[in-house]
């Protein structure tokens, strides 16, 4: 099921991470991260690597929750880092670090999706 839609800049994850969860897609959003990344979810607790982010996502889109876009801030970016972030309709805050990869796209290497304002 997985999207194949790569991404050519930052902020482009943040469209495709809630494409992919709405579809159910884990394999589509273990893709969005660096093999070695770190998450920071559910709130305490910290997933490395994609093993770990799949076991994640997994309970994740079996609770089938439905996203909607937040408000995504323009993509701070330097070199070959950015930092990304969207303000959710709750008012919380998510934040990544995505790296532009060797073909020129763009994955998560540490995702804070629980920061609250």
């Amino acid at each position: 099921m997985t999207d194949k839609k790569t991404a050519t800049e930052p902020n482009d994850l943040g469209r495709y991470f809630i494409e992919r969860a709405n579809a159910g897609d884990v394999d589509g959003l273990v893709a969005l991260y660096e093999p070695d990344a770190v998450l920071a979810f559910p709130p305490g607790n910290l997933a490395r690597g994609h093993a770990e982010i799949r076991a994640v996502y997994e309970q994740f889109v079996a609770a089938a929750p439905v996203l909607s876009p937040g408000s995504q801030h323009p993509a701070l970016v330097t070199g070959d880092l950015a930092l990304t972030a969207t303000t959710l309709t709750d008012g919380d805050v998510i934040v990544e670090i995505a790296r532009r990869q060797p073909d020129g796209t763009w994955l998560w290497a540490a995702d804070q999706p629980t920061l609250a304002t």
